[in-house]
């Protein structure tokens, strides 16, 4: 085995290892056959399964979305502009307004 060999041999070694480490953040967490505990953890296969989901969705996420998407829009309006008509748009409004209805009630109930 030459150098060019004990290289790529290196790099794909590191590359398996890399996917291995994105499918184990992608994949929700598996259980053994016959546990009820998945779908009691996971709410039963609601949406999001996977824990990259679950972070992006929660309110520093949601911080972190914004300030992409604010950044996206200065630097390139038109591109913007072409992936908002990409998003559907009833269940992302749905989902925001189950989410402000939710903290206004959290809120509400704070108060009393």
């Amino acid at each position: 085995m030459n150098d060019i060999d004990t290289a790529r041999t290196a790099t794909i070694a590191r590359m398996a290892q890399t996917r291995a480490e994105i499918r184990r953040l992608l994949e929700p967490p598996s259980l053994p056959a016959g546990s009820n505990q998945l779908a009691e953890d996971s709410g039963g296969g609601e949406f999001p399964r996977s824990r990259i989901m679950k972070v992006l969705l929660s309110s520093r996420g949601i911080g972190t979305l914004g300030a992409l998407a604010g950044g996206l829009f200065m630097a390139r309006p038109a591109l913007a502009l072409r992936l908002i008509r990409m998003i559907p748009a009833g269940p992302i409004a749905r989902m925001l307004l189950v989410k402000t209805i939710a903290a206004l009630r959290t809120e509400g109930a704070a108060h009393r």
